[in-house]
């Protein structure tokens, strides 16, 4: 753990070290989280870096070079990447997916079936564009969400078995099969879509998305910790995730010396797939807090990223009156999203501390980061568990975090 000098860059060490030691009573003395990373900066440099618990059953620490696996973090670098697309005159925000993805052409509204029966469709009013993709708009759904019996279908043709044998190509096919769960445009719905914009930037740059990613992102911003899998030199670095099994204890999910992340995937996942380090991510933060550019490195515009975070929900709602399933709680009122990230629009209906236009997003196995362009600040904070839902330890860090300020 850090040891923090008395105050740093507007922030009390003291209550940022109340932090840690409330993540350790709460969360890792009682067996809640295997272990907990924390790093929090303002003004670009890291004002506190904090590593607590085992980076594995009966290891080593965590440290600063664990590796963790960040699903949803992923989304917004795949968002960046599509963007960069946009800026280069190969696409549009409101260009047709079925332009680019032939497959999506014929693909229905649901009416009724399923459950055995055959689905019925109608064609929606307007196409589904890559607006929707980014905003979660375009009528896709996740299977884990047990809502529908469209979400049924993703779970029994397994479409989001990221380590099976399905490439993006078959992914794309399969899913353009299934009804959507509303026409485009008309709910918000957390969803495969930011898969399917993978699928775009593939067909878009003749890549696969690793190497778009790898070279439009992370060779530039140098997360060379960053990818779809760990090679073998960095194996040991992968931490130990874990789960709740039916009777509520905490189980071994993937193993870090023999996990599904050391292969290269089939299907490469812009929705969830990297493995990526708090420092890593940090490095993205703080090129989106810079307006596109890290140390000489231009990433994106500065008008772009201004673009992204802005609210782009219809009619300037929010997640809680939009969503059609999660995300629909209280505290996601006066939430908002962007063009791969939450944004937040009014504080008060938050409910907790923060600043109109901060934008965030986490990942099912309990990783988070937000970015408040305001105070200048920003937070990425790792562990290894799912589902993230389980507890509120994210809007508990974003409370005590914001009470260090100055």
């Amino acid at each position: 753990m850090t040891a923090p000098s008395h105050r740093r860059h507007g922030l009390s060490a003291a209550r940022l070290a109340a932090i840690d030691a409330f993540v350790k009573a709460r969360y890792l003395d009682t067996g809640l989280l295997p272990h907990a990373q924390l790093l929090v900066a303002r003004d670009g440099g890291i004002v506190h870096f904090s590593h607590q618990g085992a980076a594995r059953e009966g290891g080593a620490a965590v440290n600063e070079g664990s590796l963790f696996r960040i699903a949803s973090m992923t989304k917004p670098i795949t968002s960046v990447a599509f963007m960069t697309l946009v800026e280069s005159g190969l696409v549009a925000l409101d260009t047709p997916v079925h332009d680019v993805l032939p497959a999506f052409a014929d693909t229905g509204v649901y009416q009724s079936g399923g459950g055995g029966m055959p689905f019925v469709t109608r064609p929606p009013a307007t196409p589904m564009r890559m607006l929707d993709l980014l905003r979660h708009t375009a009528g896709l759904t996740y299977g884990f969400q047990n809502r529908s019996n469209i979400d049924a279908a993703y779970r029994a043709q397994r479409l989001e078995r990221w380590h099976g044998e399905q490439d993006l190509d078959g992914f794309v096919a399969a899913l353009a099969r299934l009804p959507l769960e509303f026409p485009p445009g008309e709910g918000w719905n957390y969803s495969v879509a930011t898969d399917v914009l993978g699928a775009v930037i593939e067909r878009l740059t003749g890549q696969t998305l690793d190497v778009v990613l790898r070279e439009r992102i992370f060779a530039p911003l140098g997360m060379d910790d960053t990818g779809f899998h760990v090679p073998p030199d960095k194996i040991d670095r992968l931490t130990d995730c874990y789960a709740l099994d039916a009777d509520g204890e905490r189980v071994l999910y993937d193993r870090g010396a023999q996990s599904a992340w050391a292969k290269p995937p089939r299907l490469l996942s812009g929705g969830g797939g990297l493995v990526s380090t708090a420092l890593d991510y940090h490095r993205f933060c703080r090129m989106c807090e810079q307006g596109g550019t890290l140390d000489g490195a231009r990433i994106l515009g500065r008008k772009t990223l201004e673009l992204m975070r802005m609210n782009h929900l219809p009619g300037g709602g929010d997640l809680a009156s939009l969503s059609r399933s999660l995300f629909s709680e209280a505290h996601n009122a006066g939430t908002g999203f962007g063009l791969g990230f939450a944004v937040t629009q009014d504080v008060a209906r938050s409910m907790l501390p923060g600043s109109v236009g901060e934008y965030y997003w986490g990942g099912i196995f309990s990783t988070a980061f937000f970015i408040d362009p305001v105070e200048r600040l920003h937070m990425v904070f790792m562990s290894q568990f799912t589902p993230s839902s389980l507890y509120p330890i994210r809007r508990e860090l974003k409370t005590m975090l914001y009470a260090a300020l100055d």
